[in-house]
Protein backbone atom coordinates (compact mmCIF):
# COMPACT_ATOMS: atom_id res chain seq x y z
CA UNK A 1 0.00 0.00 0.00
CA UNK A 2 1.66 3.04 -1.02
CA UNK A 3 1.29 6.15 1.27
CA UNK A 4 2.01 9.89 0.56
CA UNK A 5 2.20 13.06 1.41
CA UNK A 6 0.06 15.80 0.64
CA UNK A 7 1.65 19.50 0.87
CA UNK A 8 1.60 23.22 -0.58
CA UNK A 9 4.63 24.24 -2.16
CA UNK A 10 6.69 26.47 -0.32
CA UNK A 11 8.40 30.11 -1.45
CA UNK A 12 11.72 29.51 -2.68
CA UNK A 13 14.12 31.15 -0.41
CA UNK A 14 16.38 32.42 -2.98
CA UNK A 15 14.07 34.29 -4.80
CA UNK A 16 10.96 37.02 -4.07
CA UNK A 17 8.95 35.75 -6.08
CA UNK A 18 5.65 33.45 -5.35
CA UNK A 19 5.22 31.84 -8.59
CA UNK A 20 3.36 28.18 -8.09
CA UNK A 21 3.14 28.28 -4.19
CA UNK A 22 -1.05 28.08 -4.33
CA UNK A 23 -0.34 25.05 -5.51
CA UNK A 24 -0.76 21.58 -3.89
CA UNK A 25 1.45 18.59 -4.14
CA UNK A 26 1.25 15.16 -3.94
CA UNK A 27 4.77 13.15 -3.56
CA UNK A 28 4.71 9.38 -2.40
CA UNK A 29 6.96 8.71 0.60
CA UNK A 30 9.98 6.12 -0.01
CA UNK A 31 9.10 2.72 0.43
CA UNK A 32 12.88 1.73 0.89
CA UNK A 33 15.99 4.18 1.97
CA UNK A 34 18.46 5.47 -0.83
CA UNK A 35 22.01 3.31 -0.93
CA UNK A 36 25.29 4.62 -2.94
CA UNK A 37 25.78 3.18 -5.79
CA UNK A 38 29.45 1.53 -5.67
CA UNK A 39 30.52 2.76 -9.16
CA UNK A 40 29.46 6.19 -9.11
CA UNK A 41 28.22 7.29 -5.63
CA UNK A 42 25.09 8.44 -6.30
CA UNK A 43 22.40 7.98 -4.32
CA UNK A 44 19.08 5.66 -5.36
CA UNK A 45 17.20 2.90 -5.21
CA UNK A 46 14.74 0.45 -7.19
CA UNK A 47 11.53 2.47 -5.46
CA UNK A 48 10.50 4.64 -8.98
CA UNK A 49 7.45 6.27 -6.93
CA UNK A 50 10.37 8.31 -5.29
CA UNK A 51 10.27 10.30 -9.29
CA UNK A 52 6.43 10.82 -9.08
CA UNK A 53 5.34 14.44 -8.21
CA UNK A 54 1.13 15.05 -8.93
CA UNK A 55 0.04 19.00 -9.01
CA UNK A 56 -3.19 20.14 -7.90
CA UNK A 57 -4.94 23.12 -7.81
CA UNK A 58 -6.29 22.73 -4.56
CA UNK A 59 -6.12 20.39 -1.58
CA UNK A 60 -9.29 18.97 -1.63
CA UNK A 61 -8.70 18.09 -5.53
CA UNK A 62 -5.22 16.08 -4.27
CA UNK A 63 -7.53 14.95 -1.38
CA UNK A 64 -10.10 13.23 -4.03
CA UNK A 65 -7.56 11.78 -6.22
CA UNK A 66 -5.71 10.07 -2.92
CA UNK A 67 -9.18 9.12 -2.05
CA UNK A 68 -10.04 7.68 -5.43
CA UNK A 69 -6.76 6.02 -6.37
CA UNK A 70 -6.83 3.86 -2.52
CA UNK A 71 -3.54 5.89 -1.61
CA UNK A 72 -3.43 6.39 2.59
CA UNK A 73 -2.31 10.03 2.33
CA UNK A 74 -1.23 12.45 5.02
CA UNK A 75 -1.87 16.25 4.79
CA UNK A 76 0.30 18.43 5.82
CA UNK A 77 -1.27 21.82 6.88
CA UNK A 78 0.25 25.01 5.41
CA UNK A 79 2.77 26.41 8.13
CA UNK A 80 1.10 30.26 9.14
CA UNK A 81 3.33 33.06 7.36
CA UNK A 82 4.52 35.99 9.74
CA UNK A 83 5.55 38.97 8.84
CA UNK A 84 7.88 41.11 10.72
CA UNK A 85 6.61 44.65 10.06
CA UNK A 86 9.51 47.55 10.69
CA UNK A 87 10.43 50.59 9.19
CA UNK A 88 14.01 51.66 8.05
CA UNK A 89 14.27 53.42 10.58
CA UNK A 90 14.41 50.58 13.15
CA UNK A 91 17.89 49.75 12.32
CA UNK A 92 19.17 53.33 14.04
CA UNK A 93 17.74 52.50 17.37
Amino acid sequence: MANARIYQRPKNAMQSGRFATSHWVLEYEPAEPKRADPLTGWAGSGDVRDQIKLNFPTCDAAVAYAEEQGIAYTVIPTPTKKLKLQSYADNFR
